[in-house]
Parts: structure tokens; sequence; C-alpha cells
């Protein structure tokens, strides 16, 4: 069976082909640009690149070039599109309806574009290149896999916040979080990695990119995450304030003059490590300052790392102990020095790196010291791999 995983963004397409009997990557690839001047597919066959230049106005043409270079006779890695068994898609916000991956019917997309309301920068475009596959693919089955999903099994008193109850009940107004296709992709791999079964585990993700979450997962459910009703709460990340004083809002409209607008444009892409270092969202380049002695470089990663580390004890707790803490994305995957920074001085809570260890880069490995009480891995996230699990067992349980 051979799985077609498509995560659209508003200008942007990212695909993997994937053959589920030995799980291998046979083609994947990134449309970028898509209805902006100077649109381009970025397609990969084994570590070989093929550039396709050419106008993309929507979603549809970009979706009709992926399907071309997968059977292009010189690159291609399929004769033709009835190889492809299903199409797995990456949607954001499923809202409470869906707790896990679903068949894709005139249900799912309402309730999709039902969540738009929520997540109208990432369910919009999702929906879309749901539309543009079913078109082009009308009889392949089409499922969707919801980053939200994996927390609906949070207690009703870690995801209702304290306002008037109405406002839930009317409007939705609750913690939802996000990440959780990667979440429950890394929590996995974590108990493989132990020997274990994931049920006997506590075990807390951190999803640390430009956009970061922790969670906390007991016996493989998701009992608590940091990301709320948007993806902008919890954590400090690279653009994103994460949780500050709610009052903040209302006194930068009142007695700074701001438009709501501007405020939300400031919490979502000009705060957070950007922000207070004034240096960079990326953080290679804030790393590089401190070491030049950037005094807010050094300020905006000890914000960062504190908030993580707050938030890991704070789960310790809820969690009531943990086995073991994983680290994925971006920098959780690949930064030594935030890793360090981040579980120092958490010894007396049994979390102890090894240093030789902990200078890994993009490859599953424990990183915590052999007397350390709690494991500790960098573990690459895939959440490609993960939606293209979830559809398989779908289509055949049909």
């Amino acid at each position: 069976m051979k799985i077609l995983v498509i995560n659209c963004g508003s200008s942007s397409l990212k695909y993997q082909l994937i053959n589920m009997e030995d799980e291998n990557v046979l083609a994947k690839g990134l449309v970028e640009r898509i209805g902006i001047e100077g649109s381009i597919l970025t397609h990969k066959v084994n570590g070989e690149k093929y550039i396709t230049e050419q106008p993309m106005e929507d979603h549809k043409i970009a979706i009709k070039l992926v399907l071309n270079a997968l059977v292009d006779k010189d690159y291609g890695v399929i004769k033709d599109m009835s190889e492809i068994s299903a199409v797995g898609h990456r949607v954001v916000h499923g809202g409470e309806k869906y707790a896990n991956s679903v068949l894709v019917d005139e249900d799912v997309v309402k309730a999709i574009k039902d969540c738009a309301k929520l997540a109208p920068l990432h369910n919009v475009p999702n929906m879309i290149g749901i539309n543009a596959c079913k078109e082009l693919m009308p009889d392949t089955p089409m499922v969707a896999t919801f980053d939200t999903a994996f927390h609906q099994t949070l207690p009703n008193y870690a995801y209702t916040y304290a306002v008037p109850y109405d406002l839930y009940e009317k409007y939705g107004v609750r913690k939802y979080g996000f990440h959780g296709t990667s979440h429950k992709f890394v929590s996995i791999e974590a108990a493989k990695m132990m020997g274990k079964d994931i049920r006997s585990l506590k075990i807390i993700t951190c999803h640390l990119g430009n956009g970061a979450s922790v969670c906390a997962i007991d016996g493989g459910k998701s009992i608590d995450t940091s990301m709320g009703f948007t993806p902008l709460a919890g954590l400090c990340m690279g653009t994103r304030c994460g949780d500050i004083d709610p009052a903040v809002i209302p006194f930068l409209v009142k007695s700074v003059g701001m438009s709501i607008d501007e405020v939300d444009t400031l919490m979502n892409k000009k705060s957070g490590v950007l922000g207070v270092s004034g240096v960079s969202s990326d953080f290679r380049d804030v790393l590089a300052e401190e070491a030049k002695g950037n005094k807010r470089a050094e300020l905006a990663l000890n914000v960062y790392t504190y908030r993580v580390k707050s938030v890991i004890g704070s789960y310790i707790a809820a969690l009531n102990g943990v086995d073991c803490i994983v680290f994925t994305a971006g920098s959780g995957e690949n930064s030594e020095p935030l890793r360090r920074r981040i579980c120092a001085g958490l010894s007396n809570l049994g979390i102890v790196l090894d240093k030789e260890r902990n200078n890994v880069m993009g490859k599953p490995a424990q990183i915590s010291s052999d007397d350390s009480k709690v494991k500790v891995f960098a573990i690459p996230t895939n959440e490609e791999l993960m939606i293209a699990r979830d559809t398989k067992e779908i289509v055949e349980g049909r």
C-alpha cells in the first residue's frame, strides 16, 4: 500500500509518498509561493532534487504538478495514480468532534469548515488541499488527521478556562492543544526505545520548533498540553509571546493606542525570542549573538528555556512522576545547548543529561546519563509517517 501525505499551508504544500510495506519514503517535496510570483516545486527522490518553476495560481494546480512529478517517466516513482491507495491530509483544528483520524465525508468537511474560525490560517488551506485532491483523485479515499485530536483525552479540568462557562458552551472557548500528531509519534517511538508498553509509561514530550509546545502523556493519552485555544498560548516561541497577563492586551489597546489587529500581529509575529532578543526567531542566530556577548540574546534564551523547564516541572506534578522526557522538532532534535539549559538544575527530579550523548543532531538517541532516574531522548518527529499510519489503518478497516 502506498499513501500520499499532503500538508497544505496558505501558500505552500509539503508532501510525501510512503510505501507502507516498509514505511520507506519513495518521494517527497515542497511547493512554495502558491498564488505568488515565483512558484516553485522541489521534488526529491533518493537524495536527488528536481525543480519545476512555473506559475501556480492555486493549490489545485500545485497538487496536479505534484501528481505529475510522482508519475514522471524520468524521475517518477509510480507508473500511474492507481498505485496510490489513499491520501492522508494534515488538518490543524478538529475541535471537540474528532479524537482520531477519520475518513473524509460530508460531515468531516463541514466540521473542518466550522473550525476554520478557530484556525483560519490553517484550516482554510487544509480544506483547499482536500478539495483539490478529491477533484483530481475522485475514487481515492481521503483521510483527515487533526493536530488537535490527540489532546481530546484531556480531562475537563485541564481544558476548561476560568471564564463564564457559557463562553465554552456557545463558542467553544477552551484549551484544544496542537502538535498532537508529533507528540503522539515521538511518545510511541520513546516507548519502543525503552522496550516498554506505552500504556505503562508517563512521558513528557517537548516539541520545540519555531512553534513550541509540551505535552504530558499518561499511558499513551494526552492529559495536558501547553498550547491552548490557539497555538499562541503556552511557551515563549520563535515569534509568539506564549502565556502573558491577559491585561496586557487592553493596556496596549487603551494606553498605547494599538488596534486589536496590531496587538494580534505583535503577539504572533513580533514577540517571543525575536521580540526579546531583537535579533532573530532562529535559535542558531540568537545563540551566536549570545556568544558575542549580546545580553538581550542571552535574556531571550533564558526566558525561553525557563518557560520550558517550568512546564516540564508542572507536568511532572500533573503526572505524579515521569519515566521519560522527549525533545523533538527543529530545536528539540538539533540543539544541544538548548536541551542542556532546559535540563540544567533538574537533577533533584532525577533528570541528568550525559554531555557526550547530548551532542547529537537529527537522529534518535538517549541523551540522559546511565544514572539518570528519568530517561531523556532526542527523537526526530515524523508527522507524515504518523498520518500515513493512521490513514492505512482507517482505509484497511473500512
